[in-house]
């Protein structure tokens, strides 16, 4: 496996399980979704690092889900592929104008679909998920889970570790208790926004003095990471 995990977006079972057979001989993880609102849970739940998404859905079509997501900031960079049996020229160009990453025409072999998935995923790296984040003497590594203050290492749990990880790499922007929650939890999971702030209390507290003042709270709204006062 190579880690990366793909939501098939499909209401016909047979093409989503041919798909899914393809891209697990290929290495990545495969989600599964009939419908719009299946769609849209487990992308705020398990943040897929890419979406396969048919055009024609029952219900909400796949056009109108990938123009929902790229208005929400939360979901805006998962990078989307649209499938369809559809060739005419302006069907492509409307998937490409509402911001899907590649256009698929039905019916294509498990190969191209490979080939196109791995060249947008590539696209759609910028920041490499193993680099390690750092501010000032704050060090932040992917790789080995680890964070160090000044050389030294820092103890957290796995839900702080989670924060500081968004944080850094979402810094200077102000965010809701729900955001971060949607972010850091997963949009699925049942927890009140009041435990936010005891998480943040306590990665605050393993930040240290040199360090918790990175950690802003942003009246009526709620926390940014910061390196301005």
């Amino acid at each position: 496996m190579n880690g990366k995990s793909i939501l098939i977006v499909d209401d016909e079972a047979p093409i989503r399980e041919m798909i899914a057979v393809a891209l697990e001989m290929a290495g990545y993880e495969c989600l599964e979704a009939e419908n719009a609102q299946q769609a849209h849970s487990l992308i705020v739940d398990r943040q897929p690092d890419l979406v396969l998404l048919d055009w024609m859905l029952p219900g909400t079509t796949g056009i109108e889900l990938a123009r929902r997501l790229k208005r929400d900031e939360l979901t805006a960079e998962v990078p989307i592929i649209m499938l369809t049996a559809k060739g005419e020229e302006d069907n492509k160009i409307q998937g490409l104008e509402v911001g899907a990453d590649d256009y698929i025409t039905k019916p294509f072999s498990p190969r191209e679909l490979v080939a196109r998935l791995k060249a947008v995923l590539r696209r759609a790296a910028p920041l490499n998920e193993e680099t390690p984040l750092e501010v000032g003497g704050l060090l932040l590594d992917p790789v080995s889970h680890r964070v160090t203050i000044d050389g030294s290492a820092a103890e957290m749990g796995p839900t702080e570790y989670r924060l500081l990880q968004f944080f850094m790499t979402h810094q200077e922007r102000a965010y809701t208790r729900s955001q971060l929650l949607d972010q850091v939890w997963g949009g699925n999971v049942y927890v009140e926004e009041r435990t936010v702030d005891v998480h943040i209390r306590r990665l605050r507290k393993a930040l240290g003095e040199s360090y918790e003042n990175l950690v802003q709270t942003v009246r009526g709204t709620g926390y940014r990471f910061s390196t301005k006062a």
